[in-house]
């Protein structure tokens, strides 16, 4: 069977729901599933559930579903640069969990190998420990040392965007896209992509490819896109 499907919308039919755990891929506003998102606003699905790395900007990214009132929770690393994010969650309109980057990616890595929890030093005797289990292990320590539990992020669906793709899937995510895109897309039940260009089976060089195939169950073709910057910087020009 096909996995290219025409369209954002068509690619969800049958998956979405109210209450869903998603994992979103993307760094910033780089490589975010931008026409996937924009399909589950328009589905009009609500109390979902975001594991991303951000939440976008304000009506850019996830920060579009924040608008129209769709997600109960973050589970995040970075929220800045987003005002309405911040007036929920100040107005006990949105629930958050904080985590720390490298365990976020490691929860969703964890998630997709079937691991359902891993210890780790980040966050010890931080507010991120509160709540959960502390054991103590020497490692390459010369006296044990405590670490937090963290759990595995098993979500319902994973939303992911890369370069490339081919007709069986396998994906190939350029630069910094690739941080969240890879771990987000092995932990969700279903995974679907949109991707810039899917070329025929053989192209790809297997050495190359970052994310087998048989990760995905769904893409499309989202392309062509609009560079979107979070803070845009310039300075006058010198004079000769």
């Amino acid at each position: 069977m096909s996995k290219i499907y025409p369209d954002a919308s068509t690619a969800l039919d049958g998956i979405l729901r109210d209450g869903m755990l998603i994992a979103s891929g993307g760094f910033g506003l780089c490589g975010i599933p931008e026409r996937l998102l924009d399909a589950i606003q328009d589905s009009g699905v609500t109390g979902l559930t975001f594991a991303s790395n951000n939440a976008g900007i304000d009506n850019e990214g996830i920060g579009k579903l924040l608008r129209t009132k769709q997600v109960a929770k973050m589970i995040s690393s970075y929220v800045g640069e987003n005002k309405e994010f911040e007036r929920q969650f100040l107005a006990g309109e949105l629930e958050v969990e904080f985590c720390p980057q490298g365990t976020l990616a490691e929860r969703m890595r964890a998630g997709g190998a079937g691991i359902p929890g891993f210890y780790t030093k980040t966050g010890v005797g931080t507010q991120v420990a509160e709540g959960k289990e502390v054991k103590a292990f020497t490692g390459r320590a010369d006296a044990p040392q405590d670490y937090i539990l963290e759990e595995g992020i098993f979500a319902d669906l994973a939303i992911v965007k890369a370069w490339k793709a081919d007709e069986t899937g396998n994906l190939i995510f350029r630069k910094t896209a690739r941080n969240f895109n890879a771990p987000a897309a092995t932990c969700g039940k279903i995974c679907v992509a949109e991707v810039e260009e899917i070329v025929p089976v053989g192209t790809l060089d297997p050495d190359g490819i970052h994310l087998p195939g048989v990760y995905v169950n769904r893409m499309i073709v989202g392309a062509p896109y609009d560079k979107k910057i979070e803070f845009l910087t310039t300075r006058e020009r010198e004079q000769a």
